[in-house]
């Protein structure tokens, strides 16, 4: 499960909060960063959990993807390692 400094960062990746304890209510917003509401807030622990599952899928998807590679030109991930790559 995602925690509230995931959560923040998923919703205002550029900042413009502080947050002081662990909910919705310890948030204040500086001036530039536009707020979110307590419901955007609570429902982004669900979406940054689906967002991080997508890219957790992804990154296994293109590691598997690059194995593949490796394996029909005859090499594998040790061999890899041994040329300093």
């Amino acid at each position: 499960m995602a925690t509230n400094i995931e959560v923040l960062s998923f919703l205002r990746p550029n900042g413009g909060y502080v947050q002081v304890g662990q909910s919705y209510d310890g948030i204040t917003f500086e001036p530039q960063c536009e707020p979110f509401t307590k419901a955007e807030y609570e429902a982004g622990f669900a979406a940054y959990d689906a967002w991080k599952a997508e890219q957790d899928a992804q990154m296994a998807a293109e590691k598997a993807s690059a194995t593949a590679k490796l394996e029909a030109l005859g090499l594998t991930a040790d061999d890899l390692k041994a040329l300093g790559l």
